[in-house]
């Protein structure tokens, strides 16, 4: 990465540290002019984005996926990606981006798949509302199951016999 871009890089997380999004924007922004394909920048973006209402689910989205484009190894970019998208109810995509964190990283999968697990338990019945009958809610809580005992690394087997 070239210095004006790094510097410009430091100068946008301090700003978002400092609460000034829209400032924070700007730079990254002029980073990703100097660098195109610099992920950090884009990642960062789409964090700062999360602090102003103007800017719409998808295109956070969008950079998040260009974040990863760029360097699709990192598994913080995906766990974040994940909690993105399970706060906007797009499960799917939040449980692809949850395993992929966790499949790049395995010494942290326990995290990923808790996170996933307790997201999905709370925000999937919102989401979900207008379908929320006891077999949805039921679905619901399955897979939550699922990934909590994912993440203590017990099979479901395992879990029955321990609580009966």
């Amino acid at each position: 990465m070239s210095e004006d871009a790094k510097k410009e890089l430091e100068d946008g997380i301090q700003l978002l540290n400092e609460g000034r999004a829209e400032e924070a924007i700007k730079k990254f922004s002029k980073v990703t002019k100097i660098d195109p394909k610099n992920a950090e920048a884009y990642f960062w973006k789409a964090e700062a984005s999360l602090a102003l209402s103007q800017v719409t689910v998808e295109e956070i989205l969008a950079l998040y996926k260009k974040a990863i484009e760029y360097d699709p190894n990192n598994a913080y970019y995906q766990s974040s990606l994940g909690f993105f998208c399970a706060e906007n109810g797009r499960f799917n995509e939040a449980e692809a981006a949850y395993n992929r964190a966790a499949e790049l990283d395995p010494e942290s999968s326990s995290q990923f798949y808790s996170e996933f697990a307790s997201e999905y338990a709370r925000k999937a019945p919102v989401f979900m509302e207008r379908f929320l009958d006891e077999k949805t809610r039921e679905m619901i809580q399955k897979k939550a199951l699922k990934y909590a005992l994912k993440s203590i690394m017990m099979d479901e087997e395992t879990a029955k016999k321990l609580l009966v």
